[in-house]
């Protein structure tokens, strides 16, 4: 029987991972080692890959400056999240606001101390990384559309952390043997940018009500619901091009399948968003784009599924 200040200590261990989002945590570091070893490194064997400390550094310290980024973007909205998400907020409240800045803090001095130890590039790339999700969460993200849009850029850039290790260590005058494998990548990430763009449009659709009553200035609120709709459904559309570019133009193996896929059930989106106008049904959405984006991350396997069954990039020399 756990006597009341352990189950205390226990309810504060699981507000903290709240906080944190710790649920999103280890989607992230896979998502970096499948792009690191099938999209951004496909010459090195897996296991090379897998045990490079510094890779490992990088991964570490991009997955504890997202964890201290869901610290200050919740310290930042706890008032609204009271209304959207009343559940959530009463939990995240075992922890204080104080404890909340200090576990912030802490993490951030322990990421500046692993990107060190990489190279002083990569402290500068965590240092800014850190300061744009503080300038984010207190000053940009009550904007219309631009807070979106750097939300977006802050969830990919932590891909970009992977994409500089590698390229950094390709000789100069052997870059231009890579602008294929370079416009690959940026075809991923544009896509993956569209998607999250879309999701955070329809978030603020979701929380309309929290939004508005502490002051944000999201698009819902400032052109409208169909306004912010139809941007969400040209934004849609948009993602035709970097689906076309790496069916059509590169090769992505049997990915294609999940490209395809995510055509059919964004049409299915498209439909569904011209009906919603509940809280309920743009949180469905949300949902959706949300297990898009997750079941992207394991369909990165797809590009080369030989690794799994025969293993030959972990064999072969």
């Amino acid at each position: 029987m756990l006597s009341r200040a352990n189950k205390l200590v226990i309810k504060k261990i699981i507000s903290l991972f709240s906080v944190v989002r710790g649920y999103n945590i280890p989607v992230i570091i896979l998502a970096q080692y499948l792009s690191a070893i099938f999209i951004l490194a496909p010459e090195k064997r897996a296991l090379n890959v897998l045990l490079d400390f510094n890779l490992f550094i990088l991964v570490f310290a991009s997955a504890l400056t997202i964890a201290s980024g869901y610290i200050i973007n919740n310290f930042y909205d706890s008032q609204k999240d009271l209304i959207n998400r009343p559940n959530k907020s009463m939990l995240d409240r075992f922890v204080s606001q104080k404890t909340k800045l200090s576990v912030y803090f802490s993490l951030n001095f322990i990421v500046a101390l692993m990107a060190l130890f990489v190279s002083w590039r990569a402290l500068l790339f965590f240092s800014v990384y850190i300061f744009l999700i503080w300038f984010y969460s207190h000053k940009i993200k009550k904007q219309p559309l631009i807070g979106n849009l750097m939300s977006a850029f802050l969830a990919v850039l932590p891909f970009f952390a992977i994409l500089l290790y590698y390229y950094n260590q390709i000789p100069f005058e052997e870059i231009e043997n890579y602008s294929n494998q370079l416009a690959v990548i940026f075809a991923h990430a544009s896509f993956l940018f569209l998607l999250l763009l879309i999701r955070e449009m329809i978030k603020d659709l979701e929380n309309l009500k929290g939004d508005l009553a502490n002051n944000y200035k999201t698009i819902p609120i400032v052109y409208g619901e169909r306004v912010s709709k139809n941007i969400i459904s040209g934004l849609t559309f948009c993602t035709v091009i970097p689906v076309y570019i790496l069916i059509e133009i590169y090769d992505v193996g049997y990915m294609d399948t999940y490209f395809y896929s995510c055509l059919i059930v964004l049409i299915f989106f498209l439909l569904s968003l011209q009906k919603a106008s509940s809280k309920e049904a743009f949180l469905r959405l949300h949902n959706l784009l949300k297990f898009l984006i997750v079941a992207g991350v394991f369909c990165i396997i797809l590009i080369n599924p030989s690794v799994l069954w025969h293993g030959k990039r972990l064999l072969l020399p």
